[in-house]
């Protein structure tokens, strides 16, 4: 009867990652199909008379209704939200999640079913199951960086603008037109919510909850205090694109200064894992007995949790924020 189950969770788990692995060649060979059906999806509603029509800006977490009402109420899965949206991906919140799970459950299954034994598989489905996690993640900060690699020179073409005369609205405007992604749409998003009626203040804030930039607050708050208190907003706005200018400078010279940092890392990380590889092909039973015998098995444990423990260290010790 076990087998049974596991054959059969083994076979629906194979459809439902085949059907996904389809959906990802369907959205990489034809990026533009899913944004065409829903303007023609949104058309066809638009054109439908509804008396109970909301005009109120929705948050679809997932495209399950039941889903989405569940997750508006949980802070995590709206987290996870902001960091798809801040990574830029076409992804909801509840595809994220239901994709890692099915992904650490598929791993675990076949690591059990190749290993026969429960801790080896549940190292790797955990991996796995925060894979994803981790790529948007990293999308999220490669974005933010090029976000911060355009925001001196947006700030100096904003401060041109002010300069010949133009509005805050108009420089940013001519900035958002000028540059792509992420700072040119985010930008563009942040003129409609003030030409739909929200505060410049407000409109600034919604950008900073966007946009995870240090950079960014210091501009958004020297905008704000400006239109509070006067002063020459141009001037102010150089004064800022030159410092934020002279931290990159700086930063570079402290990335300089940890490489050797940073290279230590990665030897000590990978120093074990090769040792295992080099023992294993000299003497196997040294490694056998290390991934078999239960105390070795615990001993393996107490070593990848300390190896994170001291990646943590080191990464801390790296990092050095300007």
């Amino acid at each position: 009867m076990n087998i049974i189950a596991l054959g059969l969770i083994i076979f629906l788990l194979s459809i439902f990652t085949i059907e996904l692995v389809f959906y990802a060649v369907r959205m990489i060979r034809f990026p533009d199909r899913a944004e065409i059906r829903k303007r023609l999806k949104r058309t066809i509603i638009e054109n439908s008379f509804d008396e109970n029509k909301s005009i109120i800006k929705q948050k679809v977490l997932s495209d399950i209704p039941f889903l989405n009402r569940l997750f508006i109420y949980s802070p995590i899965i709206l987290r996870i939200d902001k960091l798809i949206k801040q990574a830029n991906l076409n992804y909801t919140a509840g595809f994220l999640i239901l994709f890692s799970c099915s992904l650490g459950l598929t791993c675990f299954l076949l690591c059990l079913f190749l290993t026969k034994t429960t801790s080896l598989s549940i190292l790797p489905s955990i991996f796995l199951t925060c894979l994803p996690f981790f790529y948007v993640r990293h999308k999220k900060k490669k974005r933010m960086a090029k976000f911060e690699r355009q925001l001196p020179e947006a700030l100096g073409l904003i401060a041109r603008a002010l300069r010949a005369g133009h509005s805050f609205a108009s420089g940013m405007k001519l900035a958002s037109d000028e540059f792509g992604d992420p700072l040119g749409p985010e930008f563009e998003e942040t003129l409609d919510e003030i030409n739909y009626g929200s505060s410049v203040q407000d409109a600034l804030k919604n950008l900073i909850r966007r946009i995870d930039c240090p950079d960014l607050s210091f501009f958004v708050v020297s905008v704000i205090l400006q239109r509070e208190t006067g002063g020459n907003l141009a001037e102010i706005i150089e004064g800022l694109a030159h410092l934020i200018r002279e931290r990159f400078k700086f930063r570079g010279k402290v990335r300089v200064l940890s490489a050797d940092g940073r290279f230590s890392a990665i030897i000590l990380i990978i120093l074990p894992f090769f040792v295992l590889f080099v023992i294993n092909f000299i003497s196997p039973n040294h490694v056998n007995a290390l991934l078999f015998d239960p105390i070795g098995r615990v001993l393996l444990g107490v070593a990848i949790f300390m190896m994170f423990i001291g990646v943590l260290v080191i990464r801390r010790i790296i990092s050095i924020d300007v």
